[in-house]
């Protein structure tokens, strides 16, 4: 549980175990303000993301994550795909309300 009396945040960056990435979520969320922006790291996963019936614990954090986010009355959002020197995946940006 977080403490009612802890300092609130502009800005959280996630970027942490993938299967736990709704828990991160829903913490910062504790930690917000209206205005404050959360980013979550690697969630393209090189293009896992668009298969529901993968086995991959990570891909299925990330599309747990932003059908969470997707859901969330608090949260507006978009996921974007990067394209670097590791290959492709992407990040989730999302605006507290």
């Amino acid at each position: 549980m977080i403490d009612a009396g802890a300092p609130l945040y502009d800005l959280v960056f996630i970027d942490a175990d993938k299967a736990s990435n709704s828990a991160y979520v829903e913490a910062a969320l504790h930690l917000s303000h209206p205005g404050t922006v959360i980013v979550v790291d690697n969630v393209v996963r090189h293009g896992g993301i668009v298969d529901p019936d993968s086995d991959d614990e990570s891909v299925r954090g990330s599309r747990a994550v932003i059908e969470l986010v997707g859901s969330h009355p608090r949260l507006d959002a978009t996921a974007m795909q990067t394209v670097g020197a590791k290959g492709y995946d992407g990040f989730l940006l999302a605006l507290v309300r």
